[in-house]
């Protein structure tokens, strides 16, 4: 292949995609199928901002790709358009607490909150305590209603604690003019059992939870970004069938199902095919589960890649692995690396996070008068394993 062509070439290709924009996670369509109900329930609890009133304080939970995140911002774009038309002040804010560099610190958290408010802010600098008064004469400026949506809530706890949420429901406190409404949206369903009990009961005023999508829904919604993505007739008839069947039988997740179609519609352009066949969303599911458990991982705390390291050990030996082994290897990982044991109550909920990702499978089992304990098997193809467990050994520094 001689790059001096290769571009000129490429673009003298007739593209499989009609606007491939239609299937990134970016993308807000005009109507959020399957969600009427809970984007009801979300609209009835924000409605009261448009009186300047506070709303109550929301928690939003469901598994990854259950249309948690699309639903808010489309009823944040609605208050935003009629709070704009009736001449009310109303700004709602929308931060994902996963992203490095914008949620990692309670400063850069607050930092970021100041921009969304119009102030300029140094990176860093400034005591805690001065950006937040900063913060609080920014949304005082003026009589308004704040809306505050804190995507991957859970996230935020894990990497600064849950004294971030105690100030944030403190706020409206500090206010004379204005007054903020917080929605946190979670992944996990186990999140705010862990909470302070003060925290939780201030922060979870109403809970909204959002149930995965069966294989005929994302069939439905598949169809539909498919038909405004794709060029007529280049999608092998079936395709569209399997992928649904197998995310809704996998992981009911239509966000990931989405991105297997557009990655499939890359592989088959990439292999000058004319149309996108069974073999490429086979290959798209491969390569997107890969990406994602790799990812999952690393972007995780040490604790976290611990105890899954620990499972990496002993899992791909034994058939049946229960949580006590785990956690003796985990306790023999922490003293080499000099480090604070966690309680086996918090490895327990560790286990369960690795289950919703759906990196293992923990299976509670019954043990009579002894209590219960989680029965773990590995959810990975033995490539992924043997990738995973180098990539954690380097992160770890364990080589």
């Amino acid at each position: 292949m001689k790059i001096s062509t290769f571009f000129e070439n490429f673009l003298k290709k007739r593209s499989l995609f009609s606007n491939k924009a239609v299937l990134f996670p970016s993308y807000a369509p005009e109507e959020i199928k399957y969600r009427e109900e809970q984007l009801e329930q979300i609209a009835n609890i924000l409605a009261p901002a448009l009186r300047l009133e506070k709303p109550s304080n929301l928690f939003i939970y469901g598994k990854t790709g259950t249309g948690k995140t699309i639903s808010v911002k489309h009823i944040f774009r609605f208050l935003q358009e009629t709070a704009a038309k009736n001449n009310v002040n109303l700004l709602c804010m929308y931060v994902n607490c996963k992203l490095k560099r914008v949620a990692d610190t309670e400063y850069r958290l607050i930092a970021q909150l100041l921009r969304e408010c119009g102030k300029e802010v140094p990176v860093t600098g400034l005591p805690t305590d001065e950006l937040y008064n900063l913060f609080y004469t920014a949304l005082d400026e003026k009589r308004q209603v704040v809306l505050l949506a804190l995507d991957e809530i859970d996230q935020l706890a894990k990497k600064i604690g849950d004294e971030i949420f105690y100030n944030l429901t403190r706020i409206n406190a500090e206010l004379k003019q204005a007054q903020i409404g917080l929605i946190g949206i979670s992944n996990s369903l186990f999140f705010s059992d862990n909470l302070d009990p003060r925290v939780k009961s201030s922060l979870s005023e109403e809970e909204i939870i959002f149930p995965s999508y069966n294989a005929l829904q994302i069939q439905d919604i598949l169809r539909g970004r498919a038909a405004g993505a794709f060029r007529e007739q280049v999608i092998q008839p079936g395709v569209l069938e399997k992928g649904a069947a197998y995310a809704a039988q996998e992981h009911g997740d239509v966000r990931r199902a989405i991105d297997v179609l557009r990655i499939a519609g890359e592989i088959a352009e990439r292999e000058a095919s004319s149309i996108v066949e069974m073999h490429h969303l086979d290959k798209a599911e491969k390569k997107l589960e890969s990406d994602r458990v790799f990812a999952a991982a690393l972007q995780q705390p040490q604790q976290f890649q611990l105890v899954l390291y620990a499972i990496l050990l002993i899992a791909p030996k034994k058939k049946n692995v229960f949580t006590g082994e785990i956690y003796e290897i985990y306790q023999t990982l922490c003293h080499k690396k000099n480090l604070n044991v966690l309680t086996q109550r918090r490895l327990s909920d560790i286990l369960a996070e690795l289950d919703m990702l759906g990196i293992i499978t923990a299976k509670i089992i019954s043990k009579g008068r002894y209590g219960r304990t989680r029965e773990i098997s590995l959810s990975l193809a033995d490539t992924i394993i043997i990738t995973l467990r180098e990539l954690l050994e380097k992160a770890l520094h364990l080589e």
